[in-house]
């Protein structure tokens, strides 16, 4: 009995590897609850790791960025019916989006014309850029005003339950005397330092025309309480994930009378602001194959009973592999490309996985990150 039991924990041990990783390439699944009647989806460039885009409102590191990843005003609605289409001698704007692998981060570029900024206010009549975003894509309402449950009070509702588990930025285009967002929630710590940033570069003065650059980067987040980051989790990008964003640009055209604001959104829905079903698909993209080297040995691991001292690794690698060949540091050694490994002694552990295809060799080895007592 007792190795039928080995045996079977062995076999599923050894699944979590395959698992793992199969979950690393799905994309998730998109909401049914609404479709876009226009069918439209959008892709997140990933920036290679050493090309960080800097936030200093320069358009330099975004370059490398295809055309194909900007979002236009063809993509925009006036919902407010100012206008029936675009008139880019009015305003023009061009969005784009990036991610880096490791972090939790979407940088944005905004780019705009307009032929009258409106930014000379102190309180929300501001021309703003109005971004919302869920990347678990948990869907649903995410404002006070929409709580499903009525008999819930309106205060109790906005501390519990605004912004919480999707997030609303209201950007100030541009930010005079003012901080450069109002984060629509109870939980205005999310746009600071290290959770966001962002910088201008402009030369208009208000009620003048003129091109605004924005750069700007945030972190969304599953759960972000107003009690602060203490319990706050933030979503978990990867390749290939499917995250729910949409944005809109909400444009006064004279200060004097606050009814003048077109609301030109990238949804169909005009409620995208506080109901996360009506935001859009946007795919965190691989990295160009201009970026990749032909062939590079990546990996990681889990320890998957440390009472045990079974470990699973995992490969990452890039390239097209045919061998793997892994030294696990106590003499003994695997040619499977997701080995489990059990150590007969507690220690800290040289591991080495070298890798062999089309384009040659590579080998990653890491000193001591293995560890088991």
């Amino acid at each position: 009995m007792k190795l039928k039991l080995i045996a079977a924990f062995a076999f599923v041990t050894s699944l979590i590897p395959y698992v793992y990783a199969q979950q690393q390439q799905q994309p998730y699944a998109i909401n049914q609850g609404y479709q876009d009647p226009k069918h439209r989806s959008f892709k997140i460039f990933q920036f290679p790791a050493d090309q960080i885009p800097r936030i200093d409102g320069n358009t330099d590191d975004w370059k490398m960025v295809p055309d194909s990843f900007a979002v236009g005003m063809d993509q925009l609605t006036d919902d407010n019916k100012f206008h029936d289409k675009p008139d880019l001698k009015d305003m023009d704007v061009k969005v784009k989006v990036g991610w880096v692998k490791g972090e939790n981060k979407l940088y944005f570029l905004y780019e705009a014309y307009d032929n009258y900024w409106d930014f000379s206010l102190p309180d929300l009549h501001n021309d703003i850029f109005e971004v919302v975003v869920d990347a678990d894509r948990s869907g649903g309402t995410f404002i006070d005003e929409l709580h499903p449950n009525k008999d819930v009070s309106k205060w109790d509702a906005y501390f519990s339950y605004h912004g919480v588990h999707a997030q609303n930025y209201h950007i100030f285009t541009p930010a005079v005397n003012k901080d450069w967002c109002m984060v629509w929630g109870s939980q205005p710590w999310i746009k600071k330092l290290p959770y966001a940033n962002a910088a201008y570069k402009y030369n208009f003065k208000p009620g003048e025309s003129g091109k605004l650059v924005l750069e700007f980067f945030i972190t969304p987040f599953d759960y972000a309480g107003s009690e602060g980051p203490v319990r706050a989790v933030e979503s978990n990008l990867y390749e290939n994930k499917i995250i729910s964003l949409c944005w809109a640009v909400l444009d006064y055209d004279d200060v004097n009378d606050k009814s003048k604001q077109s609301f030109w959104n990238l949804s169909s829905q005009h409620k995208m602001y506080g109901n996360a079903d009506f935001m859009l698909p946007f795919k965190l993209m691989p990295l160009d194959d201009r970026f990749k080297k032909p062939i590079e040995a990546a990996w990681s691991f889990k320890v998957v009973d440390m009472n045990r001292r079974v470990v699973a690794f995992i490969d990452e690698s890039e390239g097209r592999v045919n061998t793997w060949h892994w030294d696990f540091g106590d003499g003994t050694t695997s040619t499977e490309q997701y080995p489990y490994h059990q150590y007969k002694n507690a220690g800290k552990y040289v591991v080495i996985l070298d890798i062999e295809g089309p384009a040659g060799k590579s080998r990653l080895s890491k000193v001591w990150d293995v560890a088991v007592k």
